[in-house]
């Protein structure tokens, strides 16, 4: 079922106009979210869009500049974009003290979208849109058997070999090196970021903290599974992984199985590109991506 969230907001929590908080049934958890809708048509498809480490559902509704939102631009262009709280946080955080690995969150994920569906028109279907530790749950979530049944999968801010070395990963107080590892120059991001930011930060849960280590080790098999369209965006100042062509092509070939596979480059961006000024060039560039993902799958043979 859906409904409106029982937990008051983030203090400074401001939303976009068309933006709102619901909650969704993940399998008797409560997964808080931020939905925007298209407001006078039926949805073209559905964006879930999923935070990273020690962020929540509302670095996706950007309010430093104008037309940062990524939750109301996708619904002025005729998407619902459904930005969720990952298991651990928002309102799950008091369930789920320590969080959940990422095979856990697949599983609430899922069980999440199956409650969304049987209450709203989703369009031609569910497409991941996912940054950083996002990126891992969106991988994982596509390895499944029924992750195949995605439109596709549009990731930033996330590889598959660290830049850094492991014990430079954030630590048991969420501590994670240099200010400029996380956001690079602080003039990527538009002024009041900073002042605002509170209402998107959230702690990161100990067993993601634990499995980011394995996530290396990890990779290998899950990208083996992968079937939709996945498309990757390392921002120009990414600092946390390696995207270096060997890197780049290393990364390919563990997404052979996948229908398609597209590494980009955004100029001008910092990791946390969807707080900065670049927010709205790969928010299109994304949505893009998924009207690639639309046409593909209305040119495939009946059957497949």
């Amino acid at each position: 079922m859906t409904t409106t969230v029982p937990v008051p907001p983030p203090a400074g929590s401001a939303l976009s106009p068309g933006v709102r908080r619901i909650t969704l049934d993940a399998a008797g958890l409560g997964l808080s979210a931020l939905l925007a809708e298209p407001e006078h048509t039926a949805p073209r498809a559905t964006v879930v869009a999923l935070h990273g480490g020690g962020m929540n559902a509302g670095y996706f509704d950007g309010q430093a500049h104008p037309g940062q939102s990524l939750l109301a631009l996708g619904a002025r262009l005729g998407y619902t974009v459904l930005a969720l709280d990952r298991p651990g946080y928002g309102a799950s955080a008091a369930a789920l003290p320590d969080g959940l690995h990422l095979a856990g969150q697949a599983d609430r994920l899922s069980a999440a979208l199956d409650a969304f569906s049987s209450a709203r028109a989703t369009g031609a279907g569910f497409f991941l849109l996912a940054h950083s530790y996002g990126g891992k749950l969106a991988l994982t979530a596509a390895a499944r058997p029924d992750g195949r049944g995605l439109l596709g999968l549009d990731i930033s801010g996330s590889g598959h070999r660290y830049a850094v070395p492991l014990d430079a990963l954030p630590d048991e107080h969420g501590h994670a090196g240099p200010w400029s590892r996380t956001w690079g120059r602080l003039g990527l991001y538009p002024p009041g970021t900073f002042r605002d930011s509170g209402a998107r930060v959230a702690p990161m849960p100990l067993l993601e903290r634990r499995e980011a280590r394995r996530w290396p080790e990890l990779f290998a098999t899950v990208a083996a599974r992968v079937r939709v369209p996945v498309r990757l965006t390392f921002a120009q100042y990414e600092a946390w992984w390696l995207h270096d062509e060997q890197a780049v092509t290393e990364l390919r070939g563990h997404l052979a199985g996948a229908r398609s596979v597209a590494v980009d480059r955004l100029p001008g961006a910092g990791h946390n590109i969807s707080l900065g000024w670049a927010a709205r060039s790969y928010h299109l560039r994304a949505l893009g991506f998924l009207e690639e993902c639309l046409a593909l799958r209305e040119s495939a043979p009946p059957g497949r």
